[in-house]
Parts: C-alpha cells; sequence; structure tokens
C-alpha cells in the first residue's frame, strides 16, 4: 500500500498520491557542454529515465540549462550548492525543479528570493540533506549520524521553506548505511505528506552499489515509500537506470519491459550459458514486451523447470531448443539459439 503523500508536479509529469515512482538519474558531463549533456540525457530517456538532475556550479551551467530544456522530453532539475544566485538563474533559464539545501545558501533573504522565484515560475524545490551535511548541533545531540538526526535536519530545512510561505516541495534524505536509510524514511514518512526522492547515496561501484541500492530501495518502497527513486553508482549513469527499473519490475511497481531469467551453471552446463545469457540479455532489451523469457544451459530439464516464462532458450552440446510455456516449438543447432529467439520475439512484437 503506498503512502499517499502530496502531489508535485515536475515539467509534464507528476508525482505522489497515486501516481507511479519515476526513475531519476543524474549527469555526470560538465553542463557547460551543451552537446555532450544532450546526448546523455537523451540515451538516459531510451532507456527508461523519467527526470534527469544536471549540477550547476558556475553561472554558465546555470545558462547552458535554456537551450537543453530545448533538445531534451523529460523534467530537468539543477543540482544547486551554497550559492542563491544560481538556483535564480538556473529557475529563470527554465529548470523544472531545483535541488537545494535552504541551510547553506546565506541566511533568511536568500531563501526567501528562492522560493519567490520558485513560486513565481511554479516549479518545486527538492530539499536534499544526506549523512555527511548535518549539521554539528544535530551530529552532537544524537551523538553523530542517525536517522533521527537525518529527519531532524530536513525537516528543519522544509519549516525554512515554509517560513518563506513555499508548500512545493520534495525531500530527499540520503545515507550509504542501508538501515540508517529505511529507519530514517520510515520515521519522516510518519511526519510529513511531502513526496520523498529515494536512493542509497555513495553506494559504491555497480557491483556494490547494486546490491546496496537494491536491499534499500527495495525494503524502503515494499513499505508504501516513496514517489521518485535513484540507483546512486559510481559509473554509467545508464546503469543507474537500468537497475531502477529492474527493481521497480521486481517489487511490482512497473510493468512492461522483457524479464530474462537464467539459470545458474552447473556441472550439466555443456553450453557457453554465461555468454548466451548475457547476449540475450542485451536483445531483450530492445523490445517493449512485458514478458518472461528464460536462458537456460540444460536441454533436458531447461524447458520444465522455465515452464512460467513466456518463451526461452535452453542449449545443450551442439544443439538447443526454442520453447514456449514449456512447450518445445522446434530443435536447432546451438549457434542459432539467439537469432531464433530474436525471429520470436519479432513475432510478438509485431503482434503476432
Amino acid at each position: 500500500m503506498r503512502m499517499r503523500t502530496k502531489t508535485v508536479a515536475i515539467g509534464d509529469r507528476v508525482i505522489g498520491g497515486d501516481n507511479p515512482v519515476l526513475i531519476q538519474s543524474m549527469c555526470n558531463t560538465k553542463t557547460e557542454d551543451v552537446a555532450a549533456t544532450v546526448a546523455q540525457i537523451q540515451s538516459l530517456t531510451a532507456l527508461g529515465c523519467e527526470i534527469i538532475r544536471v549540477a550547476v556550479p558556475t553561472p554558465e551551467a546555470a545558462e547552458a540549462i535554456r537551450e537543453i530544456k530545448r533538445q531534451i522530453s523529460i523534467p530537468l532539475v539543477a543540482d544547486i550548492h551554497f550559492d542563491y544566485r544560481l538556483a535564480l538563474a538556473s529557475i529563470r533559464a527554465g529548470a523544472d525543479k531545483i535541488r537545494i539545501n535552504p541551510g547553506n545558501i546565506g541566511g533568511v533573504a536568500n531563501i526567501r528570493a528562492v522560493a519567490d522565484e520558485a513560486n513565481a515560475h511554479g516549479i518545486p524545490i527538492r530539499v536534499g540533506v544526506n549523512s555527511g551535511s548535518l549539521e554539528k548541533d544535530i551530529l552532537a545531540k544524537y551523538g553523530g549520524v542517525t536517522a533521527e538526526g537525518l529527519v531532524e535536519s530536513a525537516l528543519d530545512k522544509v519549516r525554512m521553506l515554509e517560513d518563506a510561505d513555499f508548500h512545493n516541495i520534495v525531500i530527499s534524505i540520503k545515507s550509504s548505511d542501508v538501515l540508517m536509510s529505511v529507519k530514517a524514511h520510515e520515521l519522516i514518512s510518519e511526519r510529513t505528506q511531502y513526496p520523498l526522492h529515494v536512493g542509497i547515496t555513495e553506494s559504491g561501484t555497480v557491483y556494490s552499489g547494486n546490491i546496496k541500492s537494491a536491499i534499500g530501495l527495495g525494503i524502503i518502497l515494499q513499505k508504501g515509500i516513496g514517489d521518485t527513486i535513484r540507483v546512486s553508482l559510481t559509473g554509467a549513469p545508464e546503469e543507474e537506470v537500468r537497475s531502477a527499473k529492474l527493481i521497480l519490475r521486481t517489487l511490482g511497481l512497473r510493468k512492461g519491459g522483457v524479464e530474462l531469467v537464467s539459470c545458474p551453471t552447473c556441472g550439466r552446463t555443456q553450453i557457453d550459458l554465461i555468454g548466451l545469457a548475457q547476449a540475450a540479455e542485451k536483445l531483450v532489451a530492445n523490445y517493449d514486451l512485458d514478458i518472461k523469457v528464460a536462458v537456460m544451459g540444460c536441454v533436458v530439464n531447461g524447458p520444465g523447470e522455465a515452464r512460467e516464462a513466456d518463451l526461452g532458450i535452453a542449449g545443450g552440446k551442439g544443439e538447443g531448443l526454442l520453447f514456449r510455456k514449456g512447450e518445445i516449438l522446434r530443435k536447432m543447432p546451438e549457434d542459432q539459439l539467439l537469432s531464433a529467439l530474436a525471429e520470436e520475439l519479432d513475432r510478438l512484437q509485431q503482434g503476432g
């Protein structure tokens, strides 16, 4: 059961309420390099990214938003640190949302200036707090970084915006500690109805970061908490989007896209099952089909073990099978398995 949060519009997308959890990522290009940034955003959009964030450390980066916006089709978030003037410039350049920490942009007058500008343009502000940005008094109060401290810090920043008559807010509280993140989101969901952007910050490389993010996001989302997510990885942002899609599909929060399942290798395996599964994974990514595809390493047990799959292939020594719902369609040489799978996917894509 999803928590009922306030609805917030980000460009032409709406989060909160009964709206689906949206996938967000962040460019690792220099925002001032419009061509490179647009190219990356378009690549991420094609993979399923629905909101994109860009760093705005300079006036040139803020101005670049104007041209970037003309060339992309998903909402753009400007990431601001310390300089409230960059927030103002980003809003005027067309950002669909800004991310700031109201506590470090220079006092009440600057907060009011940003809030007024965002209100005038009808865009939300994301309040971002993470375990590395907690104030000294909160660290002293709780004896270090804690879930309770993260929540107190975030709600304090929310109050700063509310005091400036701004209520179009999204909250983000992140920690690299998975269980601390879970607890923090449980606590804050009980104390506010603003939508939450969820992620495990500084989670690590593609390998370790995916594991931590899948566990943390999985627990949080399964509790009905979260309106947008980012899988933060030390790697290409494309990997973040692929992982986010899989997490949402696994939890039943997203339909569409081929789900690939494959058996583990064992002593009976007589083909390059790892290579075949990896090639099949790349293949199915090109199809917009809500089906399950199995790649099995044993022609004896493969079709039966993968009976729940809509479509699948199984390989043996020098030969293989194409099957549907556990029923064998045809036998072929091993080196034709992938092309046979592609033909069947094409037929399904075309409504056959």
